[in-house]
């Protein structure tokens, strides 16, 4: 915090300096209004003025330490550099484990599972809605032993995975807990995360199976039955990546995101779980877009808003269960079918915002993208992206560099102000679900959206090769092709399964599951029951289906 006296002078000195730039303005004009992402107006520079009461201690303080703004850990990358995870997952486990050992050879440091559609919303690919889908924007799981050749020759006490997969969720996370016990690695040596953020699946994403209060159980369902089984195991990643690609900005990115959260830690509560037993299991997912200081005020901002959340509303004790850790994915909206080369500097800019922002661990998107599932070739320089951010060009030298610029900050602090306001909107809708319920998320991004696209057609917001320096001209660059006879391959190994397995046995885990869901009883032990069994994962959503019914989705205008 400045000097009183020092301000007074300062802002004397600005005013005389004011007058000289609209001097310079007769003259030469700025090229336009500029703004962030999220529409407020970004000024011509950053003085002390612009953070009059700004107090180290309150805003920053050291990293690790609370509010943890400046990062979550003391040493942050000196330690060691934030896990490089490339999302991958197309065709059948076969080929998406070739991938994934492919990666882990070139220096991957923890893999990320996508998921087919089918398997998103709990069909197996033998059912009618399936047909064309199998194999196509990612892996296709049908049972257990899809899951064991997905894994096979991939040590799960020594690679952290995370799986994109969210109505299903504890299906999945049964069959990962069933590959490893079946690899003798005990459930306290594996590690990684589940999506399961179902409520952003009501708002921007659409693979949601069962209405909101009934997702909300299995999700509390997780938390207990995770805490007690695999303690290194996150049980959420609370997802603003998903909302960002919808079309929210910035701010409504990490406001929904934290507002959801908020529902989450109150549903868990109210269940009766002890908020330092299962906080500290809490992840979030966010997008880094192509505004690169409006994202690194809200990697910054989101840890200290979620720090004073947790202490102040939910009275956590744990320094743990304060900490916001997050996975970041660069921007998969923002990448073009125009001149795809371009994209890998975008993705490169984002992966920056990343780091500069703190990440715990980053995905990079491929170049090919925005016209296919990512070839070898594309995947591996966005591998090699991340490699040269974190090895070559000094950015994890010191912690949190960008720390006390007082553009940097002055952002922070305007994030933070903006994202509470939607929060106490929230709230006052009822929370989360209510507002979901209420179509106020839905309708807000719409807007955010159907802006960003005006101003894309019009020309104010610049696109690079698409409404300025286009080129007629485009290089052809390999995509990949998923083989049409996958879905064949895939239904083929589902009926072997179900003709090898004990149907009897099937029956049996299917009906006791049935009955738990009838019950107010932890889920997650049935279904680990049934995972074991080679029950398929459209069979227990299906008993599921039968007990809590389906969310038909509201239309939102």
């Amino acid at each position: 915090m400045q000097p009183r006296e020092k301000l007074s002078e300062l802002s004397g000195h600005k005013k005389s300096w004011q007058k000289k730039v609209r001097a310079v303005l007769e003259k030469y004009p700025e090229r336009k209004e500029f703004k962030l992402d999220s529409g407020y107006k970004v000024e011509g520079v950053y003085t002390p003025l612009d953070l009059p009461e700004w107090d180290y201690s309150d805003k920053l303080g050291f990293p690790g330490e609370f509010p943890y703004t400046r990062g979550v850990q003391p040493t942050m990358y000196r330690g060691r550099l934030w896990t490089m995870r490339q999302y991958a997952g197309f065709g059948t486990a076969e080929e998406t484990n070739r991938r994934y050992r492919y990666l882990l050879e070139q220096g991957q440091t923890g893999l990320s599972v996508a998921f087919d559609l089918p398997t998103q919303i709990g069909y197996d690919s033998d059912h009618p809605l399936a047909r064309g889908e199998i194999g196509k924007v990612g892996v296709a799981i049908d049972t257990l032993e899809d899951m064991e050749i997905l894994m096979n020759e991939i040590p799960l006490d020594q690679v952290s995975t995370s799986m994109t997969i969210n109505a299903p969720a504890a299906v999945l996370m049964a069959m990962y807990m069933a590959v490893a016990e079946k690899q003798g690695v005990p459930f306290t040596k594996i590690r990684g995360t589940i999506q399961n953020d179902i409520l952003k699946e009501y708002v921007a994403r659409g693979t949601y199976i069962f209405p909101p209060r009934e997702s909300m159980r299995l999700i509390v369902d997780i938390f207990a039955y995770a805490g007690k089984n695999i303690p290194s195991w996150n049980t959420i990643s609370i997802s603003g990546y998903h909302i960002r690609e919808a079309g929210s900005t910035a701010v409504q990115e990490l406001a929904f995101t934290l507002s959801n959260a908020i529902a989450y830690v109150e549903a868990a509560m109210e269940a009766g779980l002890n908020v330092d037993q299962f906080a500290p299991r809490l992840s979030f997912f966010f997008n880094a877009h192509v505004n690169f200081f409006e994202e690194v005020a809200k990697f910054r901002a989101a840890r200290r808003i979620w720090a004073r959340i947790m202490k102040n509303r939910f009275g956590a004790k744990k320094a743990r269960s304060m900490t916001l850790r997050f996975h970041t994915q660069t921007a998969g909206c923002s990448l073009t079918a125009q001149q795809p080369e371009v994209n890998i500097m975008r993705v490169a800019f984002q992966a920056l915002s990343a780091v500069l922002g703190g990440t715990q661990s980053l995905h990079t998107n491929s170049m090919d993208e925005a016209l296919a599932l990512p070839s070898e070739h594309a995947a591996l320089l966005a591998l090699r992206t991340q490699q040269v951010v974190g090895y070559e060009i000094g950015v994890t030298d010191t912690v949190d560099p960008l720390g006390g610029s007082y553009y940097v900050e002055a952002l922070t602090d305007q994030v933070e102000q903006e994202v509470m306001g939607y929060i106490k909107q929230i709230d006052e809708l009822g929370g989360a679900v209510a507002a979901i319920e209420q179509g106020f998320m839905q309708r807000e991004i719409q807007e955010s959206a159907y802006r960003y696209q005006r101003e894309v057609e019009s020309g104010e917001r610049v696109v690079i090769g698409v409404n300025r320096f286009a080129s007629g001209d485009e290089l052809p660059i390999d995509l990949l092709k998923v083989d049409p006879a996958v879905g064949e391959r895939q239904i083929e190994r589902l009926k072997k399964v179900r003709l090898r397995r004990d149907q009897g046995k099937v029956a049996e885990v299917l009906q006791e599951l049935r009955r738990g869901a009838q019950s107010k009883e932890n889920l997650m032990p049935y279904i680990f029951k049934a995972v074991k069994a080679y029950a398929s994962l459209g069979e227990i959503c299906g008993v599921l289906r039968e007990i809590f019914g389906e969310y038909k989705q509201q239309v939102v205008f």
